[in-house]
């Protein structure tokens, strides 16, 4: 009996040690997960996202819309020669874009991180903010604020070839649509011309009837619409993510804010409890010289 309780009492001591290490693992954790930016971190995934659609999906759009054209609306090179460079400059656009906000979502990201952090310490210790991170907040809301106006303009933008090719896919459905009681087919064209696309004199500039369903039974023209669909989508994904991103900063400031002026208050207040505990205090030792 003598041998089995020290036996005993080291598996009770493992045991509470394991019992320790799991509860700090566990508060560890806790306080990782706690300095996480989960706001941020989310208006970052959607940024990734809608960036990544509306480049990737713009981009192979942008492709086979010049490749419709080229083989249906425009034959000769040279109609379509200044397209074909508006389109060029577009898809290099595109490739900034994708590359400025990849780098530039993962720096608001380490902000929010940073932001996080430090009005923690504010608010938990001595820690104080400095003016010039508060000056990068005010700054990065200022950009923020600009490219999510640049992008609520891409995304109107993107809504055109949108549109037009809807128009397009819609004359092609009421053509083959039972219901219709066309006579005529070869009556009903789409004129890309008078959609300053390309200029008046491209050949042959419009398809009309058995031509026009062709057209739209081809992969290129399928595609395109579609891709200009989620290209339309990632566009607005891209401008929710860049407005939830100003919310975050507009509240990150205004906590850094709140904490500094706190701060001030709590330095002013302390000083004056300081001088009334020294003015007690010379009080008292005038009162006990008096009496000696």
């Amino acid at each position: 009996m003598d041998g089995t309780k020290p036996a005993m009492e080291s598996n009770a001591e493992e045991n509470q040690d394991e019992g320790q290490e799991s509860k700090g693992c566990f508060e560890c954790c806790i306080k990782c997960l706690g300095g996480v930016p989960y706001a941020s971190l989310v208006a970052t995934i959607l940024c990734f996202s809608g960036v990544a659609l509306f480049c990737g999906c713009g981009h192979v759009a942008l492709t086979g819309t010049l490749t419709m054209l080229e083989n249906h609306f425009s034959r000769v090179t040279s109609d379509h020669a200044t397209l074909t460079i508006a389109i060029q400059i577009l898809q290099y656009i595109i490739y900034g874009i994708a590359s400025f906000f990849f780098v530039y979502a993962i720096v608001l990201l380490a902000e929010g991180f940073y932001t996080t952090s430090a009005i923690k310490k504010e608010l938990q210790s001595d820690f104080k903010t400095t003016v010039c991170g508060r000056c990068i907040t005010a700054f990065f809301m200022f950009l923020t604020y600009i490219l999510a106006l640049a992008f609520l303009g891409i995304f109107g933008f993107t809504a055109i070839p949108v549109f037009l090719f809807f128009n397009m896919w819609n004359t092609c459905a009421a053509m083959r649509s039972p219901d219709a009681n066309i006579t005529l087919p070869d009556s009903i064209c789409v004129d890309v011309r008078q959609y300053g696309v390309i200029p008046w004199n491209a050949t042959p500039g419009k398809a009309c009837g058995s031509t026009l369903g062709d057209i739209c039974n081809t992969s290129e023209f399928y595609l395109s619409y579609h891709l200009y669909i989620v290209a339309f989508a990632g566009a607005g994904a891209t401008v929710i993510a860049l407005i939830h991103y100003l919310m975050i900063l507009g509240a990150n400031w205004a906590y850094l804010k709140g904490a500094v002026s706190t701060h001030e208050y709590q330095d002013i207040k302390t000083k004056d409890d300081q001088d009334l505990e020294a003015e007690a205090r010379s009080k008292d030792g005038q009162n006990s010289s008096s009496y000696s």
